[in-house]
């Protein structure tokens, strides 16, 4: 597996950056994953169509960066529950905090919302304790 380095980090800023003001000067929305498929539910006319066709982009868009020379693992190496499980509390804590990291991280602090930053805080923070507790303390004890 290659490693990522600081240019592949800030390609990758550069790109979401770059997608998240396409998708609010283009369409006037925000591009917060977690909202966008919630309303997947609710699409009653043709002009919202989009929020299908962008989940359908992110989950089609790994089977093409193969093509442009990136990488993707081959293997994951965390069992199914721990996957369900971590998706269970990602999808509570969406709901609970009124988005997500893409919604409050990408778009919300790029609007100065004080609510996104507060929220953002607390995502990276929560992610910070859970690694530093999956790394050292859970794994000496397996």
């Amino acid at each position: 597996m290659t490693q990522l380095t600081i240019l592949d980090s800030i390609l990758g800023g550069l790109v979401l950056s770059i997608s998240a003001l396409f998708m609010l000067f283009g369409i006037g929305k925000l591009s917060g994953i977690s909202g966008i498929f919630y309303n997947l539910k609710n699409i009653k006319s043709p002009s919202e169509y989009w929020r299908g066709l962008f989940i359908l982009g992110l989950v089609i868009s790994p089977f093409f960066a193969h093509f442009l020379g990136f990488s993707l693992p081959s293997s994951i190496d965390v069992s199914w529950s721990a996957i369900i499980i971590g998706g269970l509390l990602v999808g509570i804590g969406t709901r609970v905090g009124s988005g997500c990291t893409s919604g409050h991280g990408i778009c919300g602090i790029g609007r100065l919302s004080v609510r996104s930053l507060v929220a953002t805080i607390i995502f990276m923070s929560t992610a910070v304790i859970t690694v530093f507790i999956v790394n050292n303390l859970l794994s000496s004890t397996v």
